[in-house]
């Protein structure tokens, strides 16, 4: 399978208006795809020429941005709320000028609340967004990420458990919904990532590059409510994960889309080592990946595979 079968890329931040000179900055180092995000806001940019202005800084290079991120709470209504509910609207509606046919983030929550409480605004506010995401070709995908959140109460998300996918996915059945998928969020919560890809494959429309190390002495000896972290989120090739098995589970699932990096997270490699973990996360990814394309009919005298046939 060709790398356009599975990219590797990383994510970059469009908050503060600087992306596309990011994108500039990194994008002879590797990476094959980029997902530009938003935290809450798009601080009143022109989502469409921030498009343009990021694909021409990749320019000729074979490097794809197929899923734009906006990371809020758009269930409930304060200032900041009501900006996350428009950066969708703005991010569906210009995806096709980053050449994106998908965007991902929190599903938002109504604050404190058990979580089936926010089912019905769920139900008003995405049924509504993904008419206008189906109208224009885009997917939308929800991160599985609690943001220390859980059952019972929480800020941002409801889409961090499968018990809910179940749930939401019953109250917006359409086929444009679906996952932004990484094993780190169910290793924090000590589930086991590899059988949800075999069950929610079709729904995993994106897929972050995130790990974690899970510390099972600290488990044992103090629980995972005690006073030292039971869990480390890590850039992949630090952690747990062996990330060739999320592959292999990824391509028999019929996954075809990136695995774009999330970084600023591990203990180590941060700050001054950011770049460091992300490139060794790049390689590692790579080579999880089977490594460098080779294109079978290439691979024998006179490019004819059939050679092979008459070996055996």
């Amino acid at each position: 399978m060709s790398k356009d079968a599975l990219r590797i890329g990383t994510m970059i931040s469009a908050s503060g208006g600087a992306a596309a000179a990011r994108i500039g900055q990194i994008a002879d180092m590797g990476f094959e795809s980029f997902e530009p995000f938003f935290w809450q806001t798009t601080n009143g940019q022109d989502v469409a020429e921030l498009g343009k202005r990021c694909r021409d800084a990749i320019g000729d290079r074979d490097i794809t941005m197929s899923t734009l991120g906006m990371f809020g709470n758009p269930l409930e209504e304060q200032p900041l709320d009501l900006d996350t509910l428009q950066g969708w609207k703005d991010c569906i509606d210009n995806a096709h000028h980053f050449g994106a046919t998908c965007v991902a983030g929190f599903t938002g929550r109504l604050r404190g609340r058990p979580l089936p409480e926010s089912l019905p605004r769920y139900r008003e506010i995405w049924s509504e967004l993904g008419k206008r995401a189906a109208d224009k070709g885009v997917k939308i995908a929800f991160e599985n990420c609690a943001m220390d959140g859980n059952w019972q109460t929480g800020d941002w998300n409801i889409a961090h458990n499968p018990d809910a996918w179940e749930l939401i996915f019953n109250e917006t059945p359409e086929d444009n919904f679906g996952l932004e998928w990484e094993p780190c969020h169910q290793m924090v919560y000590l589930i086991d990532p590899l059988p949800q890809i075999r069950k929610w494959g079709p729904k995993i429309f994106h897929v972050h590059g995130k790990d974690a190390t899970i510390r099972w002495d600290v488990i044992r000896e103090h629980g995972i409510f005690g006073k030292l972290p039971h869990v480390f989120m890590r850039t992949p090739g630090f952690g747990d994960t062996n990330w060739t098995d999320v592959v292999t589970e990824l391509r028999l699932a019929g996954y075809t889309g990136s695995i774009d990096i999330e970084g600023w997270h591990d203990p180590v490699y941060r700050d001054a080592l950011e770049m460091t973990g992300q490139l060794h996360a790049l390689e590692h990814l790579k080579t999880a990946r089977g490594g460098r394309f080779v294109d079978e009919s290439s691979a024998y005298e006179g490019g004819d595979p059939s050679l092979l046939r008459e070996s055996a």
